[in-house]
C-alpha cells in the first residue's frame, strides 16, 4: 500500500474518489468538495488547505480521506478551541492541524472513505496514514469530525473518541405529517399545528425547488439570506457566492430550496441537500421577520418532505434543543482525535471521559422531556 497527499480533490478522477466515497452521502462526494475548492470557499486564505489522503494499492485507488491542513478551528463545529489554548500556554504549537472533515458541514457521514469490501484494513491504513503525517510534519494533532459510529468504534489506540449531541428527526415510517403527530401528546399536538398555521399566515406561499426547477433567480435571493444569516451572528460567511453557482450547475437533483414568496419577493428560504435515505438541513435565512417562518421552512417543511420521499431521517445541522419541541430527538455524533504529545492526550482523554458522561446523561433527560407520548416507544 502507498499512501499520498493531493492537492486537492479536484485533482483527483471523480470515478476513482467516488467509487470509494459511494452515492449515498452528498457531502463526500466529488462534485460537493470540488466545489468548495473551485469557489473559492477553501484553499489560500481561507484556513482551510485541501490535502486530500489516497490509499493505492498496486495503482489502484483503494481509499481517499478529505483531508485539509487548518491553520485555525473555525468551521468545523466540533469545538477544540479550549484543547488549543492549553496546548499555546504549555508552550506547544496547537496550529496547524490536520483535519478530516467535510467544511462548515456538521453533517454525520463516512470520512474514511474505501471501496467496498475493503472497509477495516482502508480505514486502519488512513487512520496510520494521518499518523505518520503528524509525526514527519511535527503537528500537534490530527482529528476525524463528524465521522460514522462504525468509524468511530472500530478506531484504535492512539485515537480517542469523543462524542457530541444533535437532533434529528427519525421516520417511524409516517404515512403524513399528521401520522407523526399522532405520536405527540395532545398538547404538543396542538401547539404544532398553532404554530404552523402561524407561519402559514406570513401571506404567501412556500416552495419546494429542485433539479431543473432551480433558477438562478433563486440562488440570488438566496446569497441574500445567506448573508443575512451571517452578518446577524456576527461572523463572515464561510461559503462564497460562486460556490451556489457551481453547486447549481452539478447537483441540482441532490439539493431542496425552500422558498417562501410573498407578493411577488422572496423573503425567506432554507438549503437542504438530498441523501439517500437523509435530508440534510444546512442554511436558513431571511429579509422579513414573520412568527414561526423559520421553524416552518427549516423543521415542519423538511419533515414533509422526507414523508413524501420515504426519506429515514432529517439532520438539522448542529445544536438548538428548540428543535426538541418539533419532534426532533438528541443523538450522539462522533470524532476521532490524535494527539501525538502524550502529556496532553492524556488530559484530554480526562476531560473526553467526563464530557461523555455528561452528554449521555443530557440525552437521556431530553429525550425524556421530549414530546412523544409516553406510551409510544422512541
Amino acid at each position: 500500500m502507498e499512501i499520498s497527499l493531493g492537492e486537492g480533490v479536484s485533482a483527483i478522477p471523480a470515478a476513482e474518489w467516488d467509487a470509494c466515497a459511494g452515492s449515498d452521502n452528498p457531502f463526500t462526494s466529488h462534485r460537493f468538495l470540488t466545489a468548495l475548492e473551485r469557489s473559492g470557499s477553501v484553499g489560500e486564505g481561507t484556513g482551510w488547505l485541501p490535502r486530500p489522503m489516497v490509499l493505492r494499492e498496486a495503482g489502484e485507488v483503494l481509499a481517499v480521506a478529505p483531508l485539509y491542513l487548518k491553520l485555525h478551528s473555525q468551521g468545523e463545529y466540533i469545538f477544540d478551541h479550549a484543547w488549543a489554548d492549553a496546548f499555546e500556554r504549555a508552550g506547544g504549537s496547537y496550529y496547524p492541524k490536520l483535519q478530516v472533515a467535510v467544511p462548515f458541514t456538521p453533517a454525520t457521514g463516512p470520512r474514511l472513505l474505501v471501496r467496498p469490501g475493503h472497509e477495516a484494513r482502508g480505514r486502519a491504513a488512513l487512520l496510520q496514514g494521518l499518523e505518520a503525517v503528524a509525526a514527519q510534519k511535527g503537528l500537534s494533532s490530527a482529528h476525524v469530525t463528524f465521522c460514522t459510529p462504525g468509524e468511530a468504534q472500530s478506531a484504535r489506540a492512539p485515537w480517542l473518541s469523543r462524542m457530541g449531541e444533535q437532533f434529528h428527526w427519525q421516520n417511524a415510517g409516517y404515512g403524513s405529517y399528521e401520522d407523526f403527530l399522532a405520536q405527540l401528546s395532545s398538547r404538543k399536538r396542538k401547539a404544532l399545528r398553532k404554530e404552523r398555521a402561524a407561519a402559514k399566515d406570513f401571506g404567501g406561499r412556500i416552495l419546494h425547488l429542485s433539479g431543473a426547477d432551480l433558477q438562478p433567480e433563486h440562488w440570488a435571493a438566496f446569497w441574500d439570506f445567506y448573508q443575512d444569516t451571517g452578518a446577524r451572528k456576527w461572523g463572515r460567511p464561510y461559503l462564497t457566492r460562486a460556490f451556489f453557482d457551481e453547486i447549481h450547475a452539478t447537483m441540482a437533483d441532490d439539493i431542496l430550496l425552500i422558498l417562501a414568496e410573498r407578493e411577488g419577493r422572496y423573503v425567506a428560504g432554507a438549503l437542504n441537500f438530498i441523501g439517500r435515505d437523509t435530508l440534510y438541513g444546512r442554511y436558513w435565512g431571511a429579509v422579513e421577520e414573520h412568527p414561526f417562518l423559520h421553524f416552518e421552512l427549516c423543521y415542519h417543511q423538511a419533515i414533509d418532505f422526507a414523508i413524501a420521499r420515504g426519506l429515514s431521517r432529517v439532520e438539522a445541522g448542529a445544536q438548538g434543543e428548540h428543535k426538541l419541541a418539533r419532534g426532533y430527538l438528541p443523538v450522539p455524533v462522533w470524532s476521532l482525535h490524535h494527539l501525538p504529545d502524550q502529556g496532553f492526550r492524556r488530559a484530554v482523554a480526562a476531560y473526553l471521559k467526563g464530557e461523555a458522561e455528561a452528554i449521555s446523561e443530557d440525552i437521556a433527560a431530553l429525550t425524556d422531556l421530549g414530546p412523544f407520548r409516553r406510551d409510544q416507544p422512541i
